[in-house]
């Protein structure tokens, strides 16, 4: 939040319409003069347990280190993580009570909101989302400091939806990575994903003919159906004869709708990685 009680407000008013029962807003320490005056026109705002005539619950995060102290800035790498483990263990336990969550990234430190993020991604579930807000910036200059706490006109403010595969939802197991350091969680994330993608290429490429795996190839060094032809000295329709069942292959090892549609181009973003296991499989015998 920082000290703009106005991205709390707008953000409340986009999404009311959506079952938002419980507001929950992070912040750094409230000895900041602005961050407390924020807090205090919230108080206001939500007093009572209501918000705009509906029942909407206010809640305070205050961020801390893991030894409880309240963070006061985010400074140094140490600071980051205090970050990171404070909101995991927020996110975590909204989603233990099976709620589903709308996370809102607008003011205070940009760390913050990477942070936040980075949590969502491995704990949010397919219903959950994350939004970027958007304000003009003539009316952003006018509600600077909760001057304004309402878009009058409803054309001012407006929420952008992030795209975001919840990497937690397809891999569980990358949920029990609560408790430690961004980068020990991004190194064993990077690990699994990398052992994941290698197991489907290969599930692809065990089930393809030889002609069909140098078609493969050539799409994951990124050439175009006409180039793969080309340097294979076959036809377009050999190619396309090829590309067939080498993508009815990707369906069923990445667990896509059979009427799904994929091209080459997921061939070469898939497999471009993998590129040099597949030349090692190409000479095995």
């Amino acid at each position: 939040m920082g000290g703009q009680a106005q991205v709390v407000t707008f953000a409340a008013d986009l999404l009311l319409d959506d079952g938002v029962d419980e507001v929950v807003v992070l912040h750094l320490s409230p000895e900041d003069v602005r961050v407390n005056r924020a807090l205090s026109q919230l108080a206001r705002e939500f007093a009572g347990g209501s918000y705009a005539g509906r029942k909407v619950r206010f809640r305070r995060h205050l961020l801390r280190r893991p030894s409880g102290e309240p963070l006061r800035d985010v400074r140094t790498e140490a600071d980051a993580e205090a970050v990171w483990m404070d909101v995991w263990n927020l996110v975590r336990s909204l989603k233990d009570e099976e709620r589903s969550l709308h996370l809102v990234l607008a003011g205070g430190r940009r760390m913050i909101g990477f942070m936040a993020l980075s949590a969502a991604m491995l704990m949010f579930g397919h219903q959950d989302r994350a939004w970027h807000m958007f304000t003009e910036a003539d009316f952003l200059e006018r509600a600077r400091d909760g001057a304004i706490l309402h878009d009058p006109t409803g054309e001012n403010v407006r929420l952008i939806q992030i795209p975001m595969a919840p990497w937690g939802a397809y891999f569980p197991t990358l949920r029990m990575l609560a408790g430690v350091s961004p980068s020990e969680a991004l190194s064993s994330y990077t690990r699994m994903l990398d052992a994941m993608s290698i197991q489907r290429c290969r599930q692809v490429w065990e089930r393809l003919t030889p002609r069909q795996r140098e078609t493969l190839i050539a799409l994951a060094e990124g050439l175009t159906p006409q180039e793969v032809a080309e340097k294979l000295v076959i036809t377009l329709k050999t190619v396309d004869s090829h590309k067939t069942p080498i993508l009815d292959e990707c369906r069923n090892a990445w667990g896509l709708e059979p009427d799904e549609y994929i091209s080459y181009h997921f061939v070469r973003e898939h497999f471009a990685p993998c590129l040099p296991v597949m030349r090692r499989w190409f000479g095995e015998k």
